[in-house]
């Protein structure tokens, strides 16, 4: 669900939506990591000015931890 959340999220905020892929590695049964991979013209974007958007990915990504018990770590990088 915040996999799909998050790419659908990614897509609309950046230029070329086609070279947005996400992936989530479980790295035990309460940690997660999703690696947000993006074009090289949109990283600025996704992270926003002074980070705000990668920082409401991230706080929405905390919220779900109360649903599934999950902690979540975002990571943004280049294709």
């Amino acid at each position: 669900m915040i996999i799909k959340f998050i790419e659908n999220y990614a897509k609309l905020i950046v230029s070329v939506p086609e070279d947005v892929s996400i992936t989530k590695e479980l790295i035990d049964d309460n940690f997660a990591e999703i690696v947000i991979s993006v074009n090289s013209v949109d990283i600025g974007k996704l992270i926003g000015k002074n980070g705000n958007m990668i920082n409401a990915l991230k706080t929405m990504a905390n919220g779900c931890k109360a649903k599934d018990g999950v902690s979540y770590k975002i990571q943004v990088v280049v294709k």
